[in-house]
């Protein structure tokens, strides 16, 4: 097991000390596990099963799983509290997938003229506001596009962008902290700076670590995978930017292309990055970008339930219950392996989450402490498409929007084996760190921090859509200490991120450990009424980054 990082470290002593400031009257009753493993084993065994074909949203199979999760809420009794009083809130969202003929990436320089091969060499964006778009300007490096004069960072400073292509690579600042490199490592925010600098295309480096883990032709062979983004009242894409009108993907070796004749080459423009030390410069070409897309309209389904305060004054106020239903669908057929399984079950991303979340919502029903609170339990969908559903209804709840005190997310909980520890997500930013400690420290388990910061996995779950709302927020995930001292938990995580995670191997077959991932339940309930007993409301920490960028929006 590699060592945790010490920002990490640092942070699971700080909730741990903090514990005994959270407010928390609570019986004997509460600290008595309820949660049934047996019964999040027959959940994921629903849906994971392969009549759901792998619930992509917008699909039939999505479907079936919304009305799974509706006839369970109603099974134990909870209100809909969906539109117009049912159990679902219409989610509008156009599909969007890449058309390879007419796809185009050249560049001139130095008098000469380069077209590069569209999946070999390049990967087209979809555009969700035209069938046919193009671009073509000078190449502008920018490093990692990231507009950050809160810390001292702006990749776009004194930039000329205008009518211009910007090249730039993913991630943030190593130096930054950990959640504010996972803001802005958004490629949502990176496109409105670049949208507002006047780029009009862009063109995304890939980098020799991310190639290791991901190869280009794993990449390239899963061209066809569609996107969505949420559809507005004028039916154009909520965040289209399509200003931004062509945009292209290249590998290291076109990347290294890119900038031959430069003054700094690419791995000179890395290693600076780096040590953050990264300037802006033109490169010595101009782009020719072109992409076709097809899009259409279509509809998902978010569940939403309702379990009823019990104090006549906070009753107004929800803690909500997160968990996306959806998955990715099944794969197109590979003729070199025309009987290769190709249906991506999702059981533990996330048909494990969305069983947690059911088992939560059971234990607070018959819970004999009675929430004084209202809870909210939301089965969101497309959360593979870019946290779209959660988005949806952060921004359009089915309740008064006022009355959201908190988020409780739960997403792809990687349980191979019996485990003794958890990682909090955002807990730390907001008075939620000391209950999430108290309620993890009184279940015998413990905090543990982020195994692996650099995948930005806090703007990647669905909490996140509440945090940018200014709802404080936590997402608990499974943590990598196996109880069995013979068992590398980090092993198992990792091998299950670089074999199964959106595979079609993703299914009930794995060694899902279900007494565990019942001990989350009752982990995810007893925060939920902390937080839903509590009288005061959740609160930003003084300084939180998270408080200062979006807390003013509530």
């Amino acid at each position: 097991m590699r060592p945790f990082a010490p920002f990490g470290a640092a942070l699971a002593s700080t909730l741990i000390a903090a514990c005994g400031t959270a407010e928390a009257p609570f019986s004997a009753a509460l600290a008595r596990p309820v949660a049934s493993s047996a019964a999040i084993e027959a959940h994921v065994r629903f849906l994971a099963d392969d009549l759901l074909e792998g619930r992509e949203a917008g699909t039939r199979g999505h479907e079936i799983a919304a009305l799974y999760a509706a006839t369970q809420f109603a099974l134990l009794g909870l209100e809909p509290a969906g539109d117009d009083g049912g159990w679902y809130q219409r989610v509008p969202l156009l599909r969007g997938q890449r058309v390879l003929e007419g796809a185009r990436f050249s560049v001139r320089s130095v008098g000469r003229d380069h077209s590069f091969k569209v999946l070999d060499e390049f990967m087209p964006s979809v555009n969700y506001d035209a069938p046919t778009a193009a671009a073509a300007g000078q190449l502008v490096f920018v490093g990692q596009a990231v507009r950050a004069p809160e810390l001292g960072h702006d990749d776009l400073a004194g930039v000329d962008l205008e009518g211009k292509i910007a090249v730039y690579f993913g991630g943030a600042p190593e130096r930054f902290g950990y959640v504010e490199r996972a803001v802005h490592s958004s490629s949502r925010e990176k496109a409105r700076d670049l949208v507002a600098a006047g780029a009009i295309g862009t063109v995304y480096l890939s980098k020799p670590d991310e190639e290791a883990k991901y190869p280009w032709a794993k990449y390239a062979a899963r061209w066809d995978r569609v996107g969505m983004r949420i559809a507005g009242p004028d039916g154009k894409a909520v965040d289209g930017y399509p200003e931004l009108a062509a945009n292209v993907s290249v590998p290291v070796a076109v990347a290294r292309r890119l900038f031959e004749g430069a003054p700094v080459s690419y791995d000179e423009a890395l290693a600076r990055l780096t040590k953050g030390e990264s300037r802006a410069f033109a490169l010595p070409g101009s782009a020719s970008i072109a992409v076709r897309s097809k899009v259409e309209t279509v509809a998902s389904r978010n569940v939403v339930a309702r379990l009823p305060g019990s104090d006549p004054e906070l009753a107004a106020e929800s803690v909500v219950f997160t968990a996306h239903l959806d998955h990715v669908g099944v794969n197109a057929p590979d003729p070199a392996k025309p009987d290769a399984d190709r249906i991506n079950n999702g059981a533990t991303d996330n048909a494990l989450g969305s069983a947690i979340l059911l088992e939560v919502a059971r234990g607070m029903r018959g819970s004999t402490v009675k929430p004084r609170r209202s809870a909210l339990f939301v089965l969101v969908t497309a959360e593979e498409k870019g946290l779209l559903g959660a988005e949806y209804f952060a921004a359009f709840p089915t309740v008064p929007a006022a009355g959201i005190v908190a988020n409780v997310n739960m997403d792809m909980p990687v349980m191979m084996a019996e485990l003794t520890d958890l990682i909090s997500f955002g807990a730390e930013h907001s008075s939620l760190g000391p209950i999430v400690a108290q309620a993890v420290r009184a279940s015998g388990m413990t905090l543990s921090p982020d195994p692996l910061p650099e995948e930005s996995v806090f703007v990647r779950s669905d909490q996140y859509a509440f945090v940018r709302q200014g709802v404080p927020a936590v997402y608990l995930d499974a943590g990598v200490i196996a109880r069995d001292p013979a068992v590398d938990g980090m092993a198992l995580f990792k091998g299950f991120l670089e074999t199964h995670y959106h595979q079609p191997s993703d299914d009930v077959g794995q060694p899902i450990h279900y007494p565990t991932a019942a001990r989350m339940a009752d982990i995810n309930q007893r925060i939920g009424l902390m937080i839903a007993n509590q009288r005061e409301r959740p609160r930003w920490d003084a300084g939180s980054f998270l408080g200062q960028r979006f807390g003013g929006k509530r």
